[in-house]
């Protein structure tokens, strides 16, 4: 087996000047290539705008979701728990294709791709979103609901004020994880038409039928926009940390 995995990147090496290998298709020194470039790189622009529009409605849904789930009452933790348990079991892909062709025809509104995508995204990561609030928000501690009670503060005062900020510090590793996972998700809406950085690579490889070099352009794309985000979250919470001592 480890015989196997030594032969992979030999094979890759030997192959880089071989005539299977293309990458002249994307060589930034030639117009072509860096015309190949721009415009899989065009596509960064609606792959950010979509995934951070869809995160920011799955935050909301997802809090005022989970909210229910913390209540003593038997019915509102069962609105919680039905929905994160019928959302989380669509597949996204199915879920995307649902909102942009039958959405339409079960309410008749029509949305333009970009905020079918949204739709689609938003709700799919709501749930996973509600479930992340609900474990911060339990994980307060119960002396600090009492200390608000004590100064005479009502529930939406206490959440807000007082158990809300010490939650989404604790829970800000795990919204990270989730915009990455947003980014990632965000290919699929191109097969409705959004012409994000996946459309364009698929369009490209259509045009050109270079479909390893595109690809593996597509991958960096993803890694740097990753990389990114994780450098941002990383830095939100260091100066949280900083901020609270």
């Amino acid at each position: 087996m480890n015989r196997i995995f030594l032969l992979v990147p030999l094979l890759l090496l030997t192959g880089c000047g071989g005539a299977n290998w293309g990458w002249y298709i994307i060589d930034p020194t030639t117009t072509t290539g860096w015309n190949n470039l721009k415009f899989l790189a065009s596509g960064a622009y609606w792959t950010i705008a979509l995934s951070l529009t869809a995160i920011c409605f799955s935050v909301v849904i997802g809090l005022l979701i989970a909210l229910p789930g913390l209540s003593k009452h038997r019915g509102w933790r069962g609105v919680n728990r039905t929905y994160v348990e019928l959302v989380r079991a669509v597949p996204i892909l199915v879920l995307i294709l649902w909102v942009w062709y039958g959405l339409p025809v079960v309410s008749g509104i029509n949305l333009t791709i970009f905020w079918a995508g949204v739709l689609a995204l938003a709700l799919s990561d709501s749930a996973f979103q509600a479930e992340i609030f609900r474990a911060g928000i339990q994980s307060v501690a119960r002396g600090q609901y009492e200390a608000a009670q004590s100064i005479s503060l009502n529930y939406r005062d206490t959440m807000r004020y007082v158990i809300l900020p010490q939650a989404i510090r604790r829970i800000l590793p795990a919204l990270g994880n989730q915009f990455v996972y947003m980014i990632k998700m965000s290919s699929l809406v191109s097969v409705i038409g959004m012409q994000e950085l996946t459309r364009k690579a698929n369009e490209l490889t259509v045009s050109v039928y270079r479909p390893l070099e595109i690809y593996t352009i597509l991958v960096v794309e993803y890694l740097i926009l990753i990389l990114i985000v994780s450098a941002g979250v990383r830095w939100l919470e260091r100066k949280m940390q900083a901020a609270e001592q």
